[in-house]
């Protein structure tokens, strides 16, 4: 495990606020680190896929000053992501719109970035490979060449699930289980190389169990009894990690 100098991330010390408004493991670390990856720069039109209540989006505003279309198919989600770009005053630099992928309706080539974390991997649950498919698809479509695509998701080792994780893998109560939400960072690859992406850079975050780990203690559905830190717990990093991918159209 390594501990990345989380230079903006750390000025945001209030861990149960952040993880009460990001979803996943992460939260503005997972941001920035992601943003520093895919270069994000001030007056860039960027689309930030899954935004739940938008205090990731929000921390992009304020520290990296792109333009931000910010979706999210359900409308709380955009009323929160509305609020909150209020309340951290960079509301000229955000939209919130009621929409999902892969039904954008976006022209095509409209965004110099997309970026997504902890959201893609729901729709492969919800719809298996052919709809994530088609959400990466999509994705391709809406960047303009040379633009950049940042992908953040909880993903899983290629070995065997460990036994004491097992029942909770496979039964989550998530739309629908880890088994069917995770997969390989080399298969999440193969995915954006067969609709056109060139890889730039694909990893396992150096602070993947890092992130896991405060997830775990500060998320308050994940800290509560039978929640997602029993299972963190029990795997230690062995099966369940977080991959990212930095494509190029």
């Amino acid at each position: 495990m390594t501990n990345t100098n989380y230079n903006k991330a750390s000025k945001y010390t209030d861990l149960h606020l952040v993880y009460k408004n990001c979803s996943g493991p992460g939260g503005l670390k997972l941001t920035e680190f992601m943003a520093d990856k895919m270069k994000v720069e001030e007056g860039e039109k960027l689309l930030d896929i899954g935004t739940n209540s938008g205090y990731q989006t929000c921390f992009l505003a304020k520290e990296y000053k792109p333009f931000i279309i910010g979706i999210d198919p359900w409308g709380e989600a955009v009323d929160e992501l509305t609020e909150n770009a209020k309340n951290w005053g960079v509301q000229g630099n955000i939209i919130g719109l009621k929409v999902g992928v892969p039904d954008t309706n976006f022209a095509e080539g409209s965004f110099d970035k997309v970026y997504s974390t902890t959201t893609l991997e729901m729709i492969r649950g919800m719809h298996g490979e052919k709809g994530y498919r088609k959400a990466i698809e999509e994705v391709y479509r809406v960047l303009k060449p040379g633009g950049v695509f940042g992908l953040g998701e909880p993903m899983h080792r290629d070995v065997e699930i460990p036994k004491e994780i097992l029942p909770y893998v496979t039964k989550g109560d998530m739309p629908a289980p880890w088994t069917e939400c995770f997969t390989t960072l080399e298969a999440t690859v193969d995915v954006l190389k067969s609709v056109g992406f060139t890889i730039i850079e694909a990893e396992e975050a150096p602070d993947a169990q890092l992130w896991w780990e405060e997830f775990a203690k500060y998320d308050s559905h994940a800290a509560a009894k039978g929640g997602d830190a029993e299972v963190i717990e029990k795997d230690k990093g062995r099966w369940l990690t977080f991959g990212y991918v930095i494509a190029e159209k």
